[in-house]
């Protein structure tokens, strides 16, 4: 039996609990956006008007449709990258939410030819891959922000199937099933690459975890995921 949706009420206050714990783990800073798929309304999503996460309050989130334009006649401004979270629901209808993050311990991974690997049980998602997105291979020479449905799409593709995509020059994307599941991957994406840096840096064989060993920590982890969510929500957004 399919669970009935989260009330709308309810999921803009994690959404802004989504916002603030994101900041206080040091995953956003002043930028970065997490964003949520409408439960009623499968083709709309919410996300913030532009303004730092850390900040953000209940008027503060807007509708949008999957093309990213602003539902409701609301003129406020949106987050230039927009489309990135657009773009993602249009192609993968497994995705409730969307975290995009410029955290500075992944963003080698993106520029590296050292794939970030999962080395610990908590980012067994990432045995799922971590593909870059190079903006220059489809759009040339760019400010890297993804401005346009087109560059959105272009992203998404590279997303694939996946859970985290990389961006050359940028940061990364983080995506899941719930927004708790999507903080949790955003979080130990960058816990991850903080790890393996460190585990390289000693100079001997790294030893990853395999596909099913991801597979099968990802399975456990999903189904705790409230405990950390807890803690963070009474932490960071009571």
């Amino acid at each position: 039996m399919t669970a009935p949706p989260v009330p709308l009420a309810t999921l803009i206050d994690d959404l802004v609990a989504a916002n603030r714990i994101l900041a206080g783990l040091a995953v956003v800073d002043g930028f970065g956006h997490v964003s949520v798929r409408h439960p009623h309304q499968p083709d709309r999503y919410l996300l913030s008007r532009s303004r730092a996460p850390e900040q953000i309050e209940r008027d503060d989130i807007m509708t949008f449709d999957l093309a990213s334009n602003a539902q409701g006649g609301d003129t406020r401004n949106g987050y230039l990258e927009r489309f990135i979270h657009g773009e993602i629901y249009a192609r993968r209808p497994d995705v409730t939410a969307v975290v995009h993050a410029h955290s500075a311990p992944v963003v080698p991974f993106a520029a590296s030819s050292v794939p970030l690997r999962p080395i610990f049980h908590m980012s067994g998602f990432l045995a799922a891959g971590a593909p870059i997105f190079e903006m220059r291979e489809r759009f040339g020479m760019t400010d890297l922000l993804v401005r346009s449905r087109e560059q959105g799409a272009a992203l998404a593709d590279t997303l694939g199937t996946g859970h985290v995509v990389l961006m050359r020059g940028h940061g990364f994307c983080a995506v899941g099933g719930s927004i708790e599941q999507a903080v949790y991957r955003a979080y130990y994406t960058q816990q991850n690459a903080e790890l393996q840096q460190r585990a390289i840096a000693l100079g001997g064989d790294v030893a990853y975890l395999s596909p099913e060993e991801g597979s099968m920590a990802d399975t456990t982890n999903t189904g705790v995921i409230g405990r950390p969510w807890a803690l963070w929500k009474a932490r960071f957004a009571p």
